[in-house]
């Protein structure tokens, strides 16, 4: 056998070994959810065919041709009774794309399907996207609704501007897309996100306005849009649904993660919120409901995080950072039609850390409802928190505790 097929060999052994590797539930959890002790994706998980020229004439020393450095925010969705993730996969030159992963389970075994998403181009191309929510909407389709960044042209001698705006597309098979136009708005668009059923017979949309690329500036928090017409989106009229908040765990900005899960107590939502600290920008996951007669009014705000990086999570490409745009809500949860709420049932989130690598916590709707209706409320002062942490106190010494 030669040095080639030796080291084939070997590479092939290893990658099927990861990829098939049985993840565990870690213990002593906070019992609002359970991580997992393996990331579900890694860079090391993309197939072997995207990275090696497997002609020993043309690649004799079996080198990697194509790198990839990471796999991140991604889109899920249940289709077809597998665990889907519409994974942002980013090479060693820095570009992002969409590639499909599978699961049996939605807690290991994920497996990239053969080739990459091929997405096509909005009226002026894209230098990157990335960051997919995908939402099985009641019209039919399966949206994806993502970031596509270009360089901003009013600063040619500035080579780090960009713009971002919200791309949209659609499919039925996760295959073949179609390109849609861009959601246009007065501002720039980040973490735009698109709810899965009609208001008012609209489309309706979560939005996040601000004045820069990555600064929000002006723009107050998550917003909400309706639109006419989702083959030319066009936000008209914008209002701000979730607050930033000075001294919060999201006082820099905050963004919408997946579409929120519908429930018999209102709709889940999970959001991402970032701080300044010495080391740079925090970002945390955090949740909050909406009222099922009203996705624009807060029932629930849970003080503080609901999620953030942990041991090895801290590591990464971007720091102390975890990032959300997908979860499922699995079908074993009680619903009565397509649009009755779900109760009980599992829910896989699916997070990134460091804009490295994928991860999935599991819980509950009921134990998620749980948190976000009996969470005390950030009360914004020290003084405030004392107080809550006071009444528990007291409330567990009447129960002798």
């Amino acid at each position: 056998m030669t040095d080639f097929k030796t080291r084939v060999r070997q590479v092939r052994a290893r990658h099927e070994e990861l990829l098939g590797r049985k993840n565990e539930p870690l213990e002593c959890g906070n019992g609002i959810y359970e991580k997992y002790k393996y990331p579900i994706l890694t860079a090391e998980h993309t197939p072997l065919e995207w990275r090696y020229d497997f002609n020993e004439k043309d690649n004799p020393y079996f080198m990697q041709r194509i790198m990839m450095n990471a796999t991140l925010n991604s889109g899920a969705i249940k289709w077809n009774g597998k665990y889907l993730l519409v994974v942002r996969v980013e090479g060693a030159d820095r570009k992002s794309f969409f590639a499909v992963a599978e699961s049996p389970n939605g807690v290991d075994n994920f497996r990239f399907w053969d080739e990459p998403i091929t997405m096509p181009d909005d009226v002026v191309p894209a230098t990157n996207i990335y960051d997919m929510r995908l939402t099985s909407h009641e019209d039919g389709y399966i949206y994806g609704v993502f970031c596509a960044e270009r360089h901003d042209d009013s600063v040619p001698g500035d080579l780090s501007a960009a713009t971002a705006t919200a791309a949209i597309a659609r499919t039925k098979d996760l295959i073949n897309w179609e390109r849609l136009p861009d959601l246009k708005a007065k501002s720039q668009q980040r973490n735009v996100v698109l709810h899965p059923e009609f208001v008012n017979g609209k489309y309706a949309f979560y939005t996040r306005p601000q004045d820069g690329f990555i600064d929000t500036g002006s723009g107050g928090g998550i917003g909400w849009a309706l639109v006419d017409d989702i083959t030319h989106a066009e936000v008209k009229e914008e209002k701000i649904i979730n607050l930033r908040h000075y001294h919060t765990i999201m006082e820099v900005k905050n963004g919408e993660g997946p579409h929120p899960i519908k429930t018999d107590r209102g709709w889940l939502h999970l959001a991402h919120g970032v701080r300044g600290c010495a080391s740079g920008l925090r970002y945390v996951l955090y949740m909050y409901m909406t009222a099922l007669d009203d996705p624009t009014r807060v029932i629930a705000r849970p003080g503080g995080y609901f999620l953030v990086p942990e041991g090895e999570e801290y590591i990464g490409d971007v720091m102390n950072v975890v990032f959300a745009n997908g979860w499922i809500a699995d079908e074993d949860g009680i619903r009565a039609s397509a649009r009755a709420p779900r109760r009980n049932g599992k829910v896989f989130v699916y997070y990134a850390s460091s804009d490295t690598r994928m991860h999935v916590a599991t819980s509950t709707i009921d134990r998620l409802v749980d948190y976000c209706m009996n969470t005390p409320e950030d009360g914004f002062t020290t003084s405030a928190s004392v107080e809550t942490i006071k009444r528990l106190v007291a409330k567990n010494k009447a129960m002798g505790q």
